[in-house]
């Protein structure tokens, strides 16, 4: 008996609203839906634009993806010209997208569209936490279509402290509207599952635990620099929460280089200035681009992330997949999705980072102490897991 394919709607407004600009891991996880979901039957692509919304398909999603790949976008339109203060290369994103769509409409007509062009029943997934309002959860009713969000973490609840202003409140909002109107929730990891119910309670929203692929890096060439052997590399947004201050402090107590990899972030003035004013054997790194991050991870004698909230944490898996040592702030996420891998050093304890570092240097130099083996989780148990629910 043949099995009718599942027609599903994945909302692709993250991607298109950072075109151009170093991917997140929560672009990436956007990315891989686009990818795997193009080989798992009938998809449509829903983009909300500066100027309304578009919907995409099959091909479309295709043409969508190549173009993300390559980088490679169209000229900007005139309509571009209406929104004076966008990115040019998410102009031309957009230009593209409007290029390449099935239909496109005002705000106001969204509910219009979708039930002129998308089945019945269709399965919509949004895993960027953007675009869940409720006029797209109220067209989506109008279809009977069931809806799934990806939740990522709860950090901005958990840590406010780290959030820009208004951030709180907006993510309260959205995580709160998916609760109450989603049919899945999928959860990257069993730590978010547990935060995601925690803050939702008395709600108790129909959940699955996936923990996201990591692909094996691909290292290329390292880019020159006047560091030496062994050196130290840490990979994040430079904003509060990843503590780049915390090495900071300790780096003058090192004898070895400090690499800090990552574009500046928000509200981090204390650090930027402390980085401008060049401080010994430490240096800033942006804009690389992966190949080259990977290769300066390969050839460190740690990564090191006292990171002091995560809702994932690619970087020290993504380091422990190239057997690379990782040393880091002791958090529950890297307990479940690293064991024990890395080395496990509370914050609050700067004695014991010093004497963990040098001796990962010395390890370096003699060649000894390789962690194990290390095998990331695949994007191929995580949509096994998850495609057949939605």
């Amino acid at each position: 008996m043949a099995t009718t394919k599942v027609n599903r709607l994945l909302d692709l407004t993250r991607l298109v609203s950072r075109a151009g600009r170093p991917m997140t891991g929560v672009d990436r996880v956007e990315f891989a839906y686009l990818d795997h979901l193009l080989g798992a039957g009938p998809l449509w692509g829903l983009v909300r634009t500066s100027l309304g919304y578009a919907l995409l398909d099959h091909a479309g999603c295709a043409a969508l993806r190549d173009r993300l790949v390559s980088g490679q976008w169209g000229a900007a339109d005139r309509l571009s010209r209406l929104t004076r203060d966008m990115h040019p290369t998410r102009a031309r994103a957009e230009a593209d997208v409007r290029r390449l769509c099935l239909a496109r409409c005002l705000p106001i007509r969204l509910s219009a569209m979708l039930r002129r062009h998308l089945p019945e029943g269709v399965h919509y997934i949004n895993t960027g936490h953007t675009n869940l309002t409720e006029r797209v959860l109220s067209a989506l009713r109008l279809i009977h279509a069931r809806v799934a969000v990806l939740i990522h973490d709860t950090i901005p609840l958990d840590h406010p402290q780290y959030q820009r202003p208004g951030t709180v409140d907006r993510f309260r909002h959205f995580l709160t509207r998916a609760a109450r109107h989603a049919d899945l929730l999928i959860c990257n990891s069993a730590q978010t599952r547990a935060d995601v119910l925690r803050h939702v309670a008395p709600l108790r929203p129909e959940t699955v635990v996936a923990l996201l692929g990591v692909p094996v890096p691909q290292p290329g060439t390292a880019p020159d620099g006047p560091w030496t052997k062994p050196y130290f590399v840490t990979l994040g947004t430079i904003e509060p929460r990843k503590n780049h201050a915390f090495l900071l402090d300790l780096w003058p107590e090192m004898d070895a280089d400090l690499l800090i990899l990552g574009n500046r972030g928000w509200e981090n003035h204390q650090v930027f200035a402390r980085l401008d004013a060049g401080p010994p054997r430490v240096f800033e790194l942006n804009d690389l681009p992966d190949d080259q991050v990977f290769a300066l991870i390969q050839g460190a004698a740690a990564l090191l992330f006292p990171s002091l909230a995560e809702g994932y944490g690619l970087p020290p898996i993504e380091a422990a997949a190239l057997g690379v040592p990782v040393l880091c702030h002791d958090l529950p996420i890297y307990r479940e999705t690293l064991g024990n891998i890395p080395v496990y050093a509370d914050v609050s304890d700067g004695y014991l980072w010093l004497a963990k570092m040098r001796y990962l240097a010395d390890c370096r130099q003699t060649g000894n102490a390789a962690p194990p083996e290390f095998i990331p989780p695949t994007w191929e148990a995580h949509f096994k897991a998850v495609l057949r629910l939605i």
